[in-house]
């Protein structure tokens, strides 16, 4: 993932100057049809099952998942062509998002598989 949304770069701006920001506890992955600095992602599938999915990253330097993640769609999502981070499973703050590097479609209902070790959060 590459783009910090204008939240999380709040939630640095706070930190590097001391004030010790609240850190979201856990994360969620949402897809979605677009995305901004402003908004994270945007155009989230909406009903047919889909629910934002929890996550859980590890590593040093570059951050990973470390569970697959998976989206089960009980309606036909379309095309979603961008992925993103949210510090709730509804609603919430977005955090991070990114183009995926390849869209998935749908065309009808399906599941979305991130495997083990696909997505990765890289500090510039």
């Amino acid at each position: 993932m590459t783009s910090l949304t204008d939240y999380a770069k709040n939630l640095l701006g706070r930190s590097a100057v001391g004030r010790r920001p609240t850190l979201p506890s856990a994360v969620f992955i949402a897809l979605g049809t677009g995305g901004s600095d402003a908004t994270g992602v945007t155009g989230e599938a909406n009903g047919g099952g889909y629910t934002r999915q929890p996550v859980t990253f590890f590593g040093t330097g570059t951050q990973t998942n470390i569970t697959e993640i998976r989206f089960t769609f009980t309606a036909a999502p379309g095309t979603l062509t961008h992925i993103g981070v949210f510090d709730a499973q509804a609603t919430g703050n977005p955090i991070l998002w990114a183009p995926l590097a390849t869209p998935a479609t749908l065309n009808v209902p399906g599941i979305v598989v991130i495997p083990v070790n696909s997505l990765s959060v890289v500090g510039d």
